[in-house]
């Protein structure tokens, strides 16, 4: 319920339940992974049983797939819809021109192809989520499992002569095990503490051997909708050049809130 959520749970909830607004029927939606992402697709699902909501929704990742399923939402793959009307999606940070970091629940790689492949891309956070400049939260890059310590060590190299404060890179694990992405690939974590050229820093991962993809999103995202814990909303639209700010009420609804896990 939502009078026991944190406040920091508060804001993900009214960022979320503000973007399911800007939904429409018959749209094919980009739904991304992630705990903020969580409360937009419980917030579409209840749009679905209802008000009669007719959507089709393209998860990217099977955690989300599941959730979407679970709550009623027609769930289908990027192929068959071949291009999205919207995604909507949650990021470990982005600054004031919407570049993010994206990656924290390890489907970046997914999340970018169906971003991408959207006419419009809203992230969804927390006002903590904002920061001057990127790079406070490690930069997951998605590698190959073959070779990853060359590959590893490869980027640690070509860090020095990259604008960051921070070089070391860690492979992620699950326990006692390397976590593995719905793509069978690894994750290299990037400690650098202050990005000063993001553009700059994509480019020359994504050249490497061994890269899939970086979680560095340039240039995609067009407007973000940021929540606070007293129920505040903030929407920006980097496109139009916009701020606009609203206030939604918590409603009690224990088909939303209840066994929402991420």
């Amino acid at each position: 319920m939502t009078g026991e959520l944190s406040p920091i749970d508060k804001a993900k909830f009214v960022a979320a339940k503000r973007a399911a607004d800007m939904v429409e029927d018959g749209m094919r939606v980009g739904l991304g992974t992630g705990s903020t992402a969580a409360w937009l697709v419980r917030c579409l699902g209840e749009m679905v049983r209802n008000e009669g909501l007719k959507i089709r929704g393209v998860p990217t990742s099977t955690r989300t797939a599941e959730l979407a399923r679970e709550v009623g939402i027609h769930v289908i793959s990027l192929d068959e819809a071949k291009w999205l009307d919207l995604t909507i999606d949650g990021a470990d940070e982005f600054d004031t021109d919407l570049n993010l970091i994206k990656g924290g629940g390890g489907a970046l790689l997914q999340e970018k192809i169906v971003a991408t492949a959207s006419d419009q891309m809203v992230v969804i956070a927390d006002v903590g989520k904002e920061v001057e400049t990127l790079g406070s939260f490690p930069l997951p890059v998605e590698v190959i499992p073959f070779g990853w310590q060359t590959t590893q060590a490869l980027i640690e190299e070509t860090l020095v002569s990259m604008d960051v404060l921070g070089r070391s890179a860690t492979l992620r694990m699950n326990g006692d095990r390397p976590f593995i992405t719905d793509e069978g690939n690894h994750i290299l974590d990037l400690h650098l503490n202050r990005i000063g050229n993001p553009r700059q820093l994509a480019l020359v991962l994504n050249q490497m051997p061994g890269v899939v993809e970086n979680g560095l999103f340039i240039d995609i995202c067009d407007t973000v909708v940021i929540g606070f814990g007293d129920g505040k909303v903030e929407i920006r639209d980097i496109n139009e050049g916009t701020v606009e700010t609203d206030r939604l009420d918590f409603v009690e609804s224990d088909n939303l809130f209840t066994d929402l896990a991420d």
